[in-house]
């Protein structure tokens, strides 16, 4: 009998480039209005929490979206799922810059590139597995998140500088929009759903049926431990991203000091998504690092929390990015390994779609407000969330006994083709 080859493709680095793109493009486009949200509020004449709630709109919509979404990726292929989700993305971006001071228009544009964020979403671990060795993909996940990051903190950054430049959001929305479009065609034309021969052994790679993959996933103990933990975590990152510039404003800071204490999380956030889950990939560790992930996160927390110094402020942004954010990409993969042979796009689909559930929580921290502003008492209950989520971990195993932590057959390196 014929022993299969396998091989890693240089071309693989092409194809999650240009998947990274269109997830930094679809996540700046839902921050774009968090560090200007005061301005925002100005300009479409509406309150804070009708701002609030187009970052809002993107969680909302994936709920109903996910579990469909998730049986389309692993149903047509990689490549025409998140080509459509860029298409909409690219299509309803322009149409939001174009819709004015008009906050109707500007809201159905941005459901309609909501609509597009979950095919992008819950493909994150699909390339890694079509393309990469497996003791890569934890890391590979960790770089398309990181290349969200970098849309939020661009998003962050750029959406004060490009306001006060221009002095019209609309203008700026509709640049954020072009370029979202430019990702949306560079994806189709550049996409490949597998390469030529698989990058492992079949039994690495080969998953379930998407509804006998369902079944696995949902009859797993561990995985929705690590649902639950996934949910808190994204409950408290997308609460500080939505309200980053309210948080700090009663603290006599303004949109450009939210712009870079977001930066500055997300900055933290990039570090942690390279070094954790490489870390994770060469020990062949998920509990480890995310136990550590979760834990680090609670005291830069507490720092946010209180500070009043900017410095002070600055450090515990990057240090909360630089823990929490990291400890995401790891859950994923952790949940793709407990959870073979579920098709990857399904287990990922099922974190996301309870990740982004945490919209109650976004709106918790609002209706928490004191009667000042203060958003002090929804922070604090987010770090005792977080420590509920440590103990959650100490329950959790490594996939050790998988069939995918099994293989003795690696695969090729570029420089041993």
């Amino acid at each position: 009998m014929k022993t299969q080859e396998y091989r890693l493709y240089p071309y693989r680095w092409v194809a999650l480039t240009a998947f990274m793109f269109v997830n930094l493009m679809v996540q700046l486009l839902w921050v774009s209005y968090s560090p200007v949200t005061g301005a925002a509020a100005a300009f479409y004449h509406v309150t804070d929490l009708k701002i609030g709630f187009l970052a809002m709109s993107f969680m909302i919509v994936f709920i109903p979206l996910s579990i469909p979404v998730s049986w389309a990726i692993d149903t047509f292929g990689f490549r025409k799922a998140v080509g459509l989700g860029s298409l909409l993305m690219g299509i309803f971006g322009l149409m939001r810059g174009l819709s004015g001071d008009n906050y109707t228009l500007v809201l159905i544009s941005t459901i309609g590139i909501g609509i597009g964020q979950p095919f992008l979403m819950n493909s994150w671990t699909t390339l890694p597995a079509r393309w990469f060795e497996k003791e890569f993909r934890a890391t590979a996940v960790g770089l398309v998140t990181l290349s969200g990051l970098i849309g939020i903190a661009l998003g962050m950054v750029f959406t004060p500088m490009l306001l006060n430049s221009t002095g019209n959001l609309a203008t700026v929305q509709l640049i954020y929009g072009i370029v979202a479009a430019v990702s949306a065609v560079l994806f189709i034309i550049l996409a490949r759903d597998n390469p030529p021969t698989p990058p492992c052994p079949d039994g690495d790679e080969v998953r379930a049926l998407v509804l006998d993959g369902l079944k696995n996933a949902v009859q797993n103990k561990m995985f929705w431990l690590l649902v639950f933990i996934q949910f808190l975590g994204m409950a408290i990152f997308n609460g500080l991203t939505t309200w980053i510039e309210p948080i700090i404003r009663g603290r006599n800071f303004g949109s450009s000091e939210a712009g870079d204490l977001g930066a500055l999380m997300l900055v933290g956030g990039i570090v942690g998504a390279i070094v954790l889950p490489a870390l994770s990939d060469k020990e062949h560790k998920r509990k480890k690092y995310l136990f550590i992930g979760v834990l680090l996160a609670v005291p830069f927390l507490i720092g946010l929390t209180f500070a009043h110094s900017l410095p002070v402020l600055f450090i515990s942004s990057f240090g909360l990015g630089f823990f929490l954010v990291s400890a995401s990409p790891i859950a994923m993969q952790f949940a793709t390994e407990i959870t073979f042979p579920t098709p990857e796009g399904t287990s990922n689909g099922l974190l996301q779609l309870f990740g982004q559930a945490s919209v109650v929580f976004v709106y918790l921290m609002e209706a928490m407000k004191t009667k000042e502003g203060s958003f002090t008492p929804s922070l604090l209950l987010a770090a005792v969330l977080l420590i509920l989520c440590v103990v959650v971990i100490s329950f959790l195993k490594d996939p050790g006994s998988s069939p995918e932590a099994d293989s003795s057959e690696p695969a090729l390196s570029d420089s041993e083709q």
